[in-house]
């Protein structure tokens, strides 16, 4: 499968990556991945992938704490509202 090199945010509590954007795409040079170059443009068959594959994850910038869905997930948890 063809996967996307995207740049973003690691949160360092909880090693959570928030995506910011993509900058490239990894071709896999699959004749049965349909984001490939190398699958045929005549191709209809179902079993061929159609979804990129995990995301390569580059760290743009680090932060010390936990991500929002983290921090709302604990909040819940205790019973307090998120501030």
């Amino acid at each position: 499968m063809c996967q996307r090199i995207a740049q973003g945010t690691r949160w360092n509590k909880c090693g959570h990556f928030q995506r910011q954007f993509v900058k490239a795409i990894v071709d896999c040079n699959s004749r049965q991945c349909m984001k490939s170059y190398a699958h045929p443009p005549s191709c209809r068959q179902p079993t061929c992938f159609q979804t990129f594959g995990p995301d390569i994850e580059r760290d743009v910038d680090n932060v010390d704490e936990y991500c929002f869905p983290c921090r709302a997930a604990q909040a819940r948890a205790e019973g307090r509202p998120l501030t």
